[in-house]
């Protein structure tokens, strides 16, 4: 084979654009998918063009054999097609989030009450107070204020009970929120408190983005219990199905990984190869889904309980996401909240 060959990659037989598979199905406006067939580049050379339903999609490479399209903004969910030299190719369907909320600033997952609320914050940056700190959105997509005088609001999580906690990364303080927004303090002294996540027996685990993951009892005595390495913006916590707590913190490095820390909080690599890991949740299958850069695409990773890594929702500045009735999921970027039809079953967030 040629360089030109190479290059071009193999030919469509009758000259007309082909798809034969879209990577992934499931993407966020500004996402970046890739497209593999045959013919999918003009003979004349000119660049192809990809449809997304009726709005045209922005080509970042293409060769015959792959392209690689960047979704629209409005585009909805249904068929894409390639068009060249007049020809138009068959279509796969891609289903697009829809954003329910904007103008937030999550910095982690959003997180979900009992009835379908969403929450989300809108954290600042260090030492800004902000007009609202977490906005609730009700199962008619409302936005409304919901919680007004904390500082760097950073991660939510809720107790078997239906009740809420913040963590603020401003004064290393876990917050306890009533239903009418009023909050209490319910432990402090955590350093720069991030991510924070219930275990089986109600125990609260709170990330100190400086290396340290505190242990809360039920007498709200706090416990050191692991260490890592520090992180250059926050610990993402989440419990698996059995029981082990999973955790992201970036680094500096590109290759970053999930850590998995038993319940005698001993530290052990789950995964590694992930670019600027954030949120992360559960399916009912035990399969984690991480918010992270995979192989230089930014998403929504994959990880199987035996560690295969996949790219499985296309997006940029995704911060977190949390499975919600119905399967769907709820994913939070940095500055919105979108809904996307997603057809997998959460694990439930607070174990039984």
């Amino acid at each position: 084979m040629g360089f030109s060959d190479r290059i071009l990659g193999k030919k469509s037989v009758n000259g007309g654009p082909h798809i034969e598979s879209v990577s992934p199905v499931l993407a966020l406006a500004g996402g970046e998918v890739r497209i593999a067939g045959s013919g999918l580049r003009s003979q004349q050379y000119e660049r192809p063009r990809v449809q997304f339903g009726d709005v045209e999609g922005g080509v970042v490479i293409s060769s015959d054999a792959f392209l690689v399209a960047r979704v629209p903004e409005g585009a909805t969910s249904g068929p894409v097609v390639v068009a060249a030299d007049g020809h138009v190719s068959n279509a796969h369907t891609v289903k697009v989030a829809v954003p329910i909320a904007e103008n937030l600033h999550p910095v982690t997952n959003p997180a979900l009450d009992a009835q379908g609320n969403i929450y989300a914050t809108f954290s600042g940056s260090r030492g800004q107070k902000v007009p609202v700190a977490i906005f609730k959105i009700d199962t008619n997509y409302a936005l409304k204020p919901f919680v007004a005088e904390m500082m760097n609001a950073t991660a939510i999580a809720f107790d078997r009970q239906g009740q809420m906690y913040v963590s603020s990364r401003h004064d290393g303080a876990v917050y306890r929120v009533a239903p009418n927004g009023n909050m209490t303090t319910y432990a402090e002294g955590m350093g720069v408190a991030t991510g924070i996540a219930f275990d089986r027996g109600q125990n609260l685990y709170v990330g100190d983005r400086s290396g340290t993951i505190f242990k809360i009892g039920h007498d709200q005595q706090v416990f050191v219990f692991a260490t890592l390495e520090p992180s250059v913006s926050a610990y993402h916590l989440a419990f698996g199905p059995q029981g082990d707590l999973f955790v992201t913190g970036p680094t500096t490095s590109s290759f970053d990984g999930v850590h998995r820390i038993d319940p005698q909080g001993t530290v052990h690599t789950f995964f590694r190869g992930l670019g600027r890991p954030q949120g992360l949740a559960f399916d009912s299958a035990g399969n984690l889904y991480v918010a992270a850069s995979l192989s230089g695409r930014r998403g929504i990773v994959k990880i199987t309980p035996e560690g295969k890594a996949s790219l499985e929702v296309a997006g940029h500045g995704l911060v977190g996401l949390a499975f919600a009735p119905g399967r769907s999921v709820i994913l939070a970027t940095t500055d919105a909240v979108h809904h996307l039809s997603w057809n997998i079953a959460g694990l439930p967030l607070v174990p039984e």
